[in-house]
């Protein structure tokens, strides 16, 4: 049922974890440091790849794209995080409202195609090596990253154009840390059916289209692993793919659990639980998850570190 108060709200409240005074110190440390250490995580990724040759591949490639998403991801979120605990409740602007969900959006978004592109790109490594190099040149790379991003920002535009044409009055407090969907649909005050409808159904689309395609790649390269003689082979090979699975997993996970699941069962607290999981603790895990595991990125840092230390010395 629709609200007629006509006072028209020019800015929002985030209220933050203002339910939590003594914590609001100790979570900003610890934010900050999950901030800090994604930042350099990533960093040294996207410059890790972009120095040693070796890891001129398109894997690597894509890696890079998902290490620049991430800071851009972690970037739009953790320093509002940040001002809404140093201050306890923190002030936005409705255009700043907007721009903070339309560039959170596109960084959800893109990392979404972005992580079923590596998917594929890990299925065709696997059935077809001999002809992968052929298959994955860099101009197929390069579209293939591009429909990532423009899939992402056409999902943005959508989605921003159809919670931001929504009525807000009077009532502009969010529970939550920053402008996210759930929050905002909660304090329109006009009818949000058909707009809800329309958010939904094309964020499921997005997320589940793109687990299909992963999930279908998947077993594809299970079924090519199946193929090969060695079992020696068979685990090598498969170990290749056990990054990229886990960071679906945690990814996909959270958002399956943050927008997919019922609204009967949900609390906000939940979602805020969940949400700083996507929008700060995976980006901060991801570079971690493709370097502890993998030879390629140790190999290439202690070569990095080791010029570094040469030239210091000389």
């Amino acid at each position: 049922m629709a609200k007629y108060n006509l006072t028209t709200v020019t800015e929002f409240i985030l209220v933050g974890f203002t339910d939590h005074p003594r914590l609001e110190v100790p979570l900003f440390l610890v934010f900050l440091s999950f901030y800090l250490v994604t930042l350099l995580g990533n960093m040294v990724m996207v410059i890790l790849i972009q120095l040693d040759i070796r890891l001129h591949t398109p894997m690597y490639f894509f890696l890079c794209h998902l290490s620049l998403m991430d800071v851009c991801y972690a970037s739009v979120i953790t320093p509002q995080i940040l001002a809404t605990l140093a201050a306890g409740k923190t002030a936005i602007s409705y255009g700043h409202c907007a721009v903070q969900f339309f560039f959170f959006t596109i960084c959800a978004g893109t990392e979404c195609f972005l992580l079923a592109v590596m998917a594929y790109d890990r299925f065709v490594a696997i059935s077809n090596p001999l002809l992968y190099t052929v298959t994955m040149n860099p101009r197929i790379c390069w579209s293939l990253v591009a429909g990532a991003y423009v899939c992402g920002v056409s999902g943005a535009i959508l989605r921003t154009t159809c919670t931001f044409t929504l009525s807000f009055c009077n009532d502009n407090q969010i529970n939550f840390f920053f402008c996210d969907l759930p929050p905002l649909l909660k304090l329109a005050c006009s009818d949000t059916t058909h707009i809800e409808i329309v958010i939904v159904f094309f964020g499921n689309f997005v997320i589940l289209a793109n687990a299909l395609v992963i999930l279908i790649s998947y077993l594809l390269i299970i079924k090519a692993i199946l193929k090969m003689k060695s079992s020696g082979g068979r685990a090598k090979t498969f170990s290749t793919c056990t990054s990229h699975l886990t960071a679906v997993a945690l990814f996909f996970g959270t958002l399956i659990f943050m927008y997919i699941r019922s609204g009967s069962g949900k609390s906000l607290e939940e979602d805020k639980v969940v949400s700083v999981f996507y929008s700060v603790v995976i980006p901060m895990l991801n570079p971690l998850i493709y370097s502890l595991r993998n030879k390629d990125v140790k190999s290439a840092f202690k070569k990095i570190t080791g010029r570094f230390q040469v030239s210091q010395s000389i």
